[in-house]
């Protein structure tokens, strides 16, 4: 298992940069049909209150905190901080690395964001961007505390305190008065200054539902407190494009001291228009957009960042006036696959941009226009956004493939592995490739991601033996290895051989969970598909954290995938990677409690 890649600070499955050769448009006079993201502007020197040119566009990333606030998606610190180091390649403006004061993990992934990402480049490839490494903070002193100790050693770190303002969160979460809730804001900002931090973000919780009056009434009592960006939530994703475009105008028109900070936008997909009012907000002068990697958060969602940037990157000349945002987004598809694969939360086909079908073409009428001119149905290149996947060099893979043509092919898909990894991959693929005529790249991608994108390796499976058929209960035989290379079987009976396989696995490791989520999915065609299973999982008694907008403490959920041509030994696969992620918290953060647990499980 590479859980080496995890750790390393230069992980070697990224996308190469490898020159490819395009073919010459037949009418070189249409330049606007399919738009080219080579050339850019340089990223404007960063200051706190202002953006030296006026079009640039601040990309906020908030995967690592609104997007692991999806059911299931939580990570650990490990998968966090190899996150965050393909944000700052993906050239991120500003990292969101978490909620300090949600819990002690959560405040430790934060600080070691800080320190490995926020203070240099993230792969030694000569990018000498930093970005600004956030902490979430509610409105009073112990979170912004908290926030402030999680980020202060980054070299520019922000704390983003937030407070509702609109009437029904006032009066029935809150409960405090207008008057009230500016006071707190305003003593907080100020707080936030005096604890040393120069870059302070202020949000007014549900600011679309709030009262307009009362919003240029509070960011003006934060601005002059010390706030150096004014966030606008559109927290349950209520309003429309429209309204919210002439949100953003009204409060840069009737905001005293507007001018001395940054408008930013965060917008939840409720209703499905998290990308449009966000773009709608740019349009209308924000010049900071919240979003999180294939706009994954809370319910329906967030702005998704691929959505956003590509919107200007293809429009924002020709229709937002020239604005542009110091994204590459020729590594926007590895973050993607990144983000889905550690939070199990999988990208759904008719995705925009990262999607499987976004590039694909199956209608008679629409191939023949992409024969003739690609332009025809295609506004960017797929290569843009670092999807290489048209199999120039012609290699089938199968059984009789060796190691050369497979990472040749791996290549291709954007991973470069060596040595043992590798060794691995090759393992895995032999044993597909005896069972299959052609190994594809969907199948590539299966055992790729499930050998590489796993937890901290607590448990391994060794072997697995079931029966089950219409006579009598199934049952399952079940060998784990320990990290001590120790040897554990258990048998067990089920309902199912899957169910019977897991009821065997908790004997072994002797941690109660609960099981939430079971699906399962053929990654190709035919009876002789991988398929792809996932789980969800909560610790009966492990690990609470703090929600930030409710305040209550909630048990954290943990996923698990795992890839086979045998749909029960994948099934296995995806609940021993949600157990090792569970387990890896708890030896992360030990109570006397887990720490004995684990360490029996261990022995």
């Amino acid at each position: 298992m590479a859980t080496s890649l995890l750790l390393n600070p230069n992980p070697k499955f990224f996308p190469t940069n490898h020159n490819r050769l395009f073919v010459p448009r037949r009418n070189p006079s249409i330049s606007t049909v399919r738009c080219s993201l080579g050339s850019r502007n340089p990223r404007p020197e960063y200051i706190p209150n202002r953006i030296p040119d006026p079009n640039y566009v601040r990309i906020f990333d908030t995967t690592l905190r609104d997007g692991e606030q999806s059911p299931g998606a939580t990570m650990t610190s490990s998968e966090k901080l190899v996150i965050a180091r393909q944000l700052s390649r993906l050239g991120v403006d500003i990292i969101e690395a978490g909620f300090p004061a949600s819990s002690q993990d959560d405040l430790e992934a934060v600080r070691l964001i800080a320190r490995e990402v926020g203070n240099g480049p993230a792969n030694g490839d000569g990018s000498v961007h930093v970005p600004v490494i956030c902490g979430l903070a509610r409105c009073n002193e112990r979170d912004i505390e908290a926030a402030w100790e999680g980020v202060r050693c980054a070299r520019l770190p922000r704390i983003h305190t937030f407070i509702a303002t609109s009437e029904i969160h006032m009066q029935y979460k809150l409960r405090k008065s207008r008057e009230e809730v500016v006071r707190i804001a305003r003593e907080n900002v100020a707080f936030a200054r005096r604890l040393g931090c120069v870059d302070i973000e202020f949000s007014p919780e549900d600011a679309g539902r709030s009262d307009p009056e009362f919003l240029y009434l509070i960011l003006e009592e934060v601005i002059k407190a010390g706030a150096t960006t004014v966030n606008i939530p559109d927290t349950v994703g209520y309003t429309l494009p429209k309204e919210f475009g002439k949100l953003i105008a009204d409060i840069k028109a009737n905001t005293r001291g507007i001018d001395n900070v940054i408008i930013s936008t965060h917008c939840q997909n409720d209703l499905g228009n998290a990308s449009a009012n966000t773009v709608a907000g740019a349009d209308a002068g924000a010049r900071q957009l919240e979003v999180t990697v294939n706009g994954i958060g809370e319910r329906a969602g967030n702005a998704s960042l691929e959505e956003v940037v590509l919107a200007i990157e293809t429009r924002g000349k020709d229709i937002l006036g020239g604005l542009y945002t110091g994204i590459n987004t020729k590594h926007i598809m590895m973050s993607s696959k990144m983000v889905a694969e550690y939070t199990g939360l999988h990208v759904q086909p008719h995705k925009a941009i990262v999607g499987a079908n976004a590039f694909a073409h199956e209608s008679g009428i629409h191939q023949d226009g992409m024969l003739k001119h690609k332009g025809t149905y295609e506004i960017i290149s797929p290569e843009d956004i670092g999807l290489t996947r048209s199999n120039e060099s012609g290699i089938v893979l199968g059984k009789l493939s060796g190691r050369h043509a497979l990472r040749s092919q791996l290549l291709e898909l954007g991973y470069d592995i060596n040595g043992k990894d590798l060794d691995d991959v090759f393992r895995r693929f032999k044993e597909v490739a005896e069972k299959k005529k052609r190994v594809s790249d969907d199948d590539l991608e299966a055992l790729i991601t499930d050998q590489i994108f796993q937890p901290q390796v607590i448990w391994s499976l060794g072997d697995l033996q079931v029966t089950c058929g219409t006579l009598g209960l199934s049952t399952a035989t079940v060998k784990l290895i320990g990290t001590d290379g120790g040897e554990h079987v258990e048998c067990s009976v089920g309902t199912g051989p899957v169910d019977a396989a897991y009821k065997a696995i908790d004997r072994i490791v002797k941690v109660p969970v609960t099981l939430l989520e079971y699906s399962m999915s053929a990654v190709t065609e035919g009876i002789d598909a991988i398929s792809t299973t996932r789980v969800v999982i909560r610790g009966d008694d492990v690990l609470e954290s703090t929600h930030a907008q409710t305040g209550r403490n909630v048990n954290r959920t943990y996923s698990g995938t795992g890839a086979g041509m045998d749909i029960v030994v994948s099934s296995v696969r995806a609940y021993v990677s949600a157990l090792n992620k569970m387990l890896g918290f708890r030896r992360n953060v030990p109570t006397e409690k887990t720490a004995a647990e684990t360490s029996q499980g261990s022995a």
